[in-house]
């Protein structure tokens, strides 16, 4: 079978064109030290009310101006859904699911996880220098009620 040598001039050049697409992902990859997320740990759904730290959502204070916020998903809110926080406060959030995979996004921060059943997601030095309220959204689709799924952390002076 012969081969136009335009068709062949195009099959070569899409052919480095992919290679170097793939060589510039994982040059990225690399050099960006990428990596997926692994659990902080696992729940059982069913038992999340007697499971710890679970067993007690909220905001838990760890040592001075550091915090731990202990987040449950369920469809379509979060437990607690307010919580006050101290301005110039470091969290860490500690957050799992009962039923359905939800998301964590606060804006102006660095918390953007997922939270799924049977794992618990940690999001590290989450800052709240400025006084005010961050909203807390769900970014995964849950269902029909996901676009009221929000809760409010209020940095107090």
């Amino acid at each position: 079978m012969e081969i136009d040598r335009y068709e062949r001039w195009f099959m070569t050049a899409t052919f480095l064109m992919i290679c170097g697409a793939i060589a510039a992902l994982v040059i990225s990859v690399v050099g960006h030290q990428a990596s997926l997320a692994t659990p902080a740990g696992r729940v059982v759904p069913s038992e999340i009310d007697s499971t710890p730290p679970f067993d007690d959502p909220g905001l838990h204070q760890t040592g001075p101006g550091e915090y731990e916020l202990v987040l449950v998903a369920q469809t379509w809110s979060w437990t607690p859904n307010e919580v006050h926080v101290p301005a110039g406060s470091t969290v860490t959030i500690l957050a799992t699911s009962r039923d359905v995979i939800h998301g964590i996004r606060i804006r102006d921060t660095n918390a953007n996880v997922m939270v799924i059943p049977g794992q618990i997601s940690e999001v590290k030095d989450v800052s709240f220098d400025e006084p005010g309220t961050y909203w807390l959204f769900c970014h995964e689709y849950c269902g029909i009620g996901h676009q009221g799924m929000s809760a409010r952390i209020i940095v107090d002076e």
